[in-house]
């Protein structure tokens, strides 16, 4: 049971821990301290589903099915484009982090729902390989490697946007914002462009 608990834990943050447009909107979003609770929550429960969703089979529905993984892929590498080219267009502006500048919470939570479920490496990564490699441990242990995994992706977004909250008081020159939207403009629009073509 705890053999299978840290293979998870740290298959999991093998996966989770990368740079991707998922991260690097938490890392942003806790840089602003603006709505990290609902960020977190949501990318951590959207984790929780789809690795309970991987363990319970759905990996074998999802490849025997491609298109879907097609239809998600240009879906996500659009988005990405746009989101990509809005951080970009913002990098352009000197400004400061100011509360009139933020985006609504109804945005963010729509931003965090659309990074999450429209990448289609999420998909990769917890139904299909964390779903492999749990239900190759038996069918009891299965489930604590899940529960592994899980932990790591609640621990993981839960230290990045938390943790970058606790950083932002560092970072509030408009100087370092402009780098940081640049950085994540281009970040977005590379993995736009590796979606596509890979």
């Amino acid at each position: 049971m705890f053999g299978s608990v840290v293979a998870g834990l740290l298959t999991g943050l093998s996966l989770i821990v990368a740079i991707g447009a998922q991260n690097a909107f938490v890392l942003r979003q806790g840089l602003t301290r603006q709505h990290i609770g609902a960020v977190v929550a949501i990318c951590a429960v959207s984790d929780i589903v789809l690795i309970v969703a991987g363990v319970a089979g759905v990996g074998a529905l999802i490849s025997s099915h491609p298109t879907l993984l097609v239809i998600f892929r240009w879906a996500g590498a659009g988005y990405l484009v746009w989101f990509g080219v809005r951080s970009l267009l913002a990098a352009r502006t000197s400004h400061a982090l100011t509360a009139k500048a933020l985006p609504g919470k109804a945005s963010v939570v729509l931003t965090a729902i659309a990074l999450t479920w429209l990448n289609p490496h999420v998909y990769l990564d917890t139904v299909l390989m964390l779903g492999n490699i749990a239900n190759s441990r038996g069918p009891v242990d299965r489930w604590w490697f899940a529960f592994g995994a899980c932990l790591a992706s609640v621990g993981w977004f839960a230290a990045l946007g938390f943790g970058a909250g606790r950083a932002s008081r560092w970072v509030g020159r408009p100087s370092v914002w402009r780098v940081l939207d640049l950085l994540i403009g281009l970040v977005m629009i590379v993995i736009a462009v590796l979606l596509v073509t890979g």
